[in-house]
């Protein structure tokens, strides 16, 4: 009896050693389409724009084999995926070597206690403004309940200011030191708007059509995946119920639209409880714009209930009449909170962590400005430095010792000197509590991302930010999301716990900005591990190049069918040892 006691631990044992594996292949390739009525060139992924929508599920371990069929470098980025002790696998130019045009790579990585909403997309060059994006979708383990009943449906929706221009043409505009000017439209999963107006609309486009059942509850998740524009979401005579955003649930509110920045992600209950006497709009439309000059720049599609009795007709719902009010859109912004007492990927409740009590280790200023030149170039900046990317990747040139890669000196507040081009990072450190404060005086509304973390937006306000500003934060339930609205004239603090090592992106998520060299990074590093345990080593499949440009080898086979293989022979040893086992015992 003991014997077999043993033997069904030991095989429990092994067959729950490792989480599941689930696999995926994207090609990105071009694609002719004509969203906005004119023929142009776009990304796909699978010959599809956008991307197909990956679904896995809680800790699975996602291997993701990326094939460049594109004539140029590409990789690929996972915004709000937190690439645990991993940051070899977060696809930005810092952290790794680009994938050459007509070569493949696979990304690994688990998906570690995360759940909700987020989105893949490139990272080089401005391509996402051609697309290349999808949907990512993390679910819950069976065993986490959610806190609201499960929906009767799934709905994507991907929103963006589009231009017709590709994204070649607008990084030659920036290039030449013009800004990229008025979008010529915005897209909702992909497709022009539905013709509500025959002024601002042509005849011909297609649009996209959302088809519903009345009387259900679908769960919509809406990523604005654009190039620079704040976009209010909202469906006609709808209310957007909030439960997510980027990966936490937040406390349950009624809205009758959402202000949806650039690289922000929300997931809304919406119940289809009209009487269905025609169809219904689905709006996107500018924010922080003149209104009066950007009529056309509208997404519209349509929401169709499976009885409706006719096409949506008349004017679109109304966007918040705030142009006078700035208190609107940050009260908004601020009202969005965390849900405490739901339980999130784990089954502790999110709200335990108390992060107002924990003590700040490290204060950041970040200031932007309008773009400035800088030898000759326009370049975007934070604290007055703009950021140029290492020739050799940071922990690729930390593990290799390349000398002189980068400078751990980025400054914790604007400096009174002339900006400059730089390769300076934010030394870090391990297991400290930090507060970055972005300081907009920029003329447009901006998006900031950190890769690898969540964080804390605690405060938000206009004008320059000081001390006492402190006073005003949110220090119990403020959201836990990886993507910040930062107003133009006004700051947005976060605080975030820095226990994940590696070196982080942090960034505009604007892709003018962005690309004009508004970003940096922080690189985190554990001073007392000398084993390597709270970071994974350099990957098999790891490409390189700059200093280490003579260590890449000609590539032949896929490394994803190599990865995939070991993990069915891992399966195969795992069923014949448990077969070995049960004769034993």
């Amino acid at each position: 009896m003991g014997c077999r006691l043993c033997c069904i631990a030991l095989l429990f044992t092994l067959c729950f050693a490792a989480d599941p594996y689930v696999n995926f292949e994207l090609d990105y390739s071009y694609i002719t389409v004509s969203p906005l009525g004119v023929p142009q060139q776009v990304i796909a992924v699978n010959g599809k724009f956008p991307g197909p929508v990956l679904n896995v599920t809680t800790n699975y371990n996602v291997v993701v084999n990326v094939k460049n069929k594109l004539d140029e470098n590409l990789l690929v980025t996972w915004p709000g995926i937190q690439m645990r002790r991993s940051s070899w696998q977060d696809g930005v130019l810092g952290t790794n070597c680009p994938i050459p045009a007509k070569w493949n790579f696979t990304y690994q990585f688990q998906v570690k206690d995360q759940i909700g909403s987020f989105f893949y997309s490139p990272s080089l060059n401005l391509q996402r403004a051609s697309g290349g994006f999808g949907s990512f979708i993390i679910t819950n383990r069976n065993i986490i309940p959610i806190p609201f009943s499960p929906p009767d449906g799934d709905i994507v929706i991907i929103i963006g200011d589009w231009y017709t221009r590709d994204h070649k043409a607008l990084r030659k505009d920036l290039d030449a030191g013009k800004q990229l000017g008025m979008p010529d439209g915005v897209l909702i999963n992909g497709k022009g708007p539905f013709r509500y107006n025959t002024t601002y609309v042509p005849d011909g486009i297609d649009y996209e059509t959302i088809n519903v059942n009345p009387g259900k509850t679908y769960r919509v998740r809406v990523h604005n995946v654009g190039v620079s524009t704040c976009l209010n979401f909202r469906i006609q005579n709808h209310n957007l119920l909030l439960v997510e955003t980027e990966g936490y649930y937040t406390s349950q509110q009624n809205y009758t639209s959402v202000d949806i920045h650039v690289g922000q992600s929300y997931t809304f209950l919406v119940t289809m409880d009209q009487n269905a006497s025609s169809d219904y709009y689905i709006v996107a439309s500018p924010r922080f714009v003149n209104q009066s000059l950007w009529q056309k720049v509208t997404g519209v599609a349509v929401l169709h209930y499976s009885n409706s009795k006719g096409k949506a007709a008349g004017p679109l719902p109304d966007p918040p009449n705030d142009a006078y009010d700035t208190s609107y859109a940050l009260n908004q912004a601020m009202s969005i909170r965390q849900n405490v007492s739901a339980s999130g990927a784990r089954p502790n409740p999110q709200g335990s962590f108390h992060y107002g009590q924990i003590n700040v280790t490290d204060v950041y200023l970040l200031k932007s400005v309008p773009p400035v030149v800088i030898d000759g170039k326009l370049r975007a900046t934070y604290n007055g430095i703009s950021f140029k990317n290492p020739e050799t990747p940071i922990r690729l040139a930390d593990v290799y010792h390349v000398k002189g890669d980068y400078k751990l000196d980025f400054p914790t507040k604007p400096m009174n000197r002339p900006p400059k081009v730089d390769t300076s990072l934010i030394n870090a450190t391990y297991k400290g509590f930090i507060e970055v404060i972005l300081q907009n005086n920029d003329t447009v509304a901006q998006s900031f991302h950190m890769d690898g973390y969540s964080f804390f937006v605690v405060g938000m306000g206009f004008g320059e930010w000081t001390d006492n500003n402190r006073g005003s934060y949110n220090r119990w339930d403020a959201i836990f999301r990886s993507t910040t609205q930062v107003f133009p004239g006004g700051w947005t603090a976060i605080m975030a716990s820095l226990d994940n090592v590696g070196v982080w992106n942090l960034r505009a998520e604007n892709l003018d900005r962005w690309y004009l060299g508004q970003e940096t990074y922080m690189r985190i590093i554990n001073p007392e591990d000398h084993s390597n345990k709270t970071e994974l080593p350099v990957p098999s499949n790891a490409l390189y190049c700059g200093a280490l440009a003579s260590k890449q080898k000609p590539q032949k086979t896929s490394s994803a069918t190599t990865i995939f293989r070991s993990s069915e022979m891992y399966l195969t040893f795992m069923l014949v040892l448990s077969a070995v086992i049960s004769l034993l015992c």
